[in-house]
């Protein structure tokens, strides 16, 4: 099993983290709510966990523009 961050403003690949075995304690998704968890946790067919995050580039321009917190996607 490995997740795979993405970027849910851009999709670029912020990075994967190959482990066999880990909680979701250890990776702070006990802190989310259920929605937040259906919004940016998605499980692939062959197991690996797809989450959705910020890469440092959109979080700087979500710093510059505090606008873009509007929308889903400010990157077309």
């Amino acid at each position: 099993m490995a997740l795979h961050y993405y970027c849910r403003h851009c999709g670029t690949k912020v990075g994967t983290i190959n482990r066999m075995s880990v909680y979701s304690e250890q990776l702070g998704f006990h802190h989310l709510t259920d929605t937040e968890r259906l919004e940016m946790i998605s499980y692939l067919p062959n197991g690996d966990i797809q989450v959705k995050t910020i890469c440092e580039d959109c979080q700087e321009a979500l710093e510059r523009n505090p606008e873009y917190y509007l929308y889903e996607k400010f990157i077309q």
